[in-house]
């Protein structure tokens, strides 16, 4: 899940992502939401994107997010600027292997 304000860059970037994970033959669902919808989907999530506007509040996400056990990351704000869903199904699939080692 990537998480944002108004949900319309991130909302771009996921769709860029979800046809960059076709493309590789990767199963994930990918879905944006402004920040205030999150939470309600915790319980099914395998990982919090957030918007590099969010990355002061990574800590306050994190901490919300540990019971669940899953990771929060920052999207790189060169990923994010340019809406490259190829980088961050990279990125995704490194934070989540970092997540599983921990």
């Amino acid at each position: 899940m990537l998480c944002c304000g108004a949900g319309i860059s991130s909302g771009l970037l996921a769709q860029q992502t979800r046809k960059a994970m076709k493309k590789r033959g990767l199963d994930a669902t990918v879905e944006a939401r402004s920040e205030s919808e999150v939470a309600e989907y915790y319980p099914y999530l395998s990982i919090l994107l957030l918007g590099p506007h969010y990355a002061s509040q990574q800590g306050e996400f994190a901490q919300q997010a540990e019971s669940y056990g899953f990771p929060v990351a920052v999207v790189p704000q060169d990923i994010y600027g340019g809406l490259n869903g190829e980088a961050l199904t990279d990125f995704i699939l490194k934070t989540l292997e970092e997540h599983k080692q921990a």
